[in-house]
């Protein structure tokens, strides 16, 4: 994975420059690529860091496919991303101009989600790891945005490739994110519910009672 994030941070910054290059200017889809290379940047160290949390200090680590599948449905999608901006893997331009207004959505709703992506894993902080693990002196974190609800990594993923896949007018993303993505993330969800209550008992049971699944308030 920590491969892949460089990879798909240079391809960013790549993507950037052909734009200005070649005078590209889908102001949609300008501005997405511009919000990709900001919010991959602010993720980057965080992952970094939470790859060598899950190797070196984790004490419980489930072998499981959802350990893996789930972020590469997820980098796949990122990739995908990439490619519908340059209007690949997308519909025509006459479709375009005609959903202009439901493309502007899909960009802010891409926008908020991915920066919540980022809050998320800044609020987990030294918690945080890439693999669903129990670590050394790991924290039950149940403040700020996971007061509401315990899984927002997961939500924001998922949306704000919901909001990409809208605001590109991607075939592939809508797809591969409704039928892939979201019922993997609910299930790595559920693993990770598991092992946090053998871990933290009736604590987790207290905060479990008072905060949402993914959704607020629900679950």
């Amino acid at each position: 994975m920590k491969i892949l994030q460089v990879i798909s941070l240079n391809f960013t910054q790549v993507v950037i420059l052909q734009l200005k290059k070649e005078n590209f200017m889908d102001p949609i889809n300008l501005i997405l690529a511009i919000n990709l290379f900001l919010t991959s940047s602010a993720n980057f160290s965080g992952a970094k860091k939470g790859l060598k949390t899950s190797v070196t200090k984790s004490v419980e680590r489930p072998v499981s496919f959802l350990q893996s599948v789930p972020p590469n449905i997820s980098a796949l999608i990122f990739v995908l991303t990439i490619f519908g901006v340059f209007k690949i893997g997308t519909l025509s331009e006459d479709y375009e101009q005609k959903f202009y207004q439901l493309r502007l959505i899909g960009l802010v709703v891409y926008i908020i989600f991915s920066w919540l992506q980022v809050l998320s894993y800044k609020t987990l902080g030294k918690n945080y790891a890439q693999d669903v693990v129990i670590m050394k002196e790991h924290n039950l974190v149940t403040n700020g945005i996971y007061k509401f609800i315990r899984h927002p990594q997961y939500l924001s993923q998922i949306i704000s490739d919901l909001g990409a896949g809208l605001a590109l007018l991607s075939y592939l993303i809508f797809p591969i994110t409704l039928l892939f993505e979201l019922p993997l993330f609910i299930a790595r969800a559920i693993l990770e519910e598991k092992l946090l209550q053998k871990h933290f008992g009736e604590k987790f049971l207290a905060y479990k009672k008072h905060s949402g699944f993914i959704f607020p308030f629900i679950g």
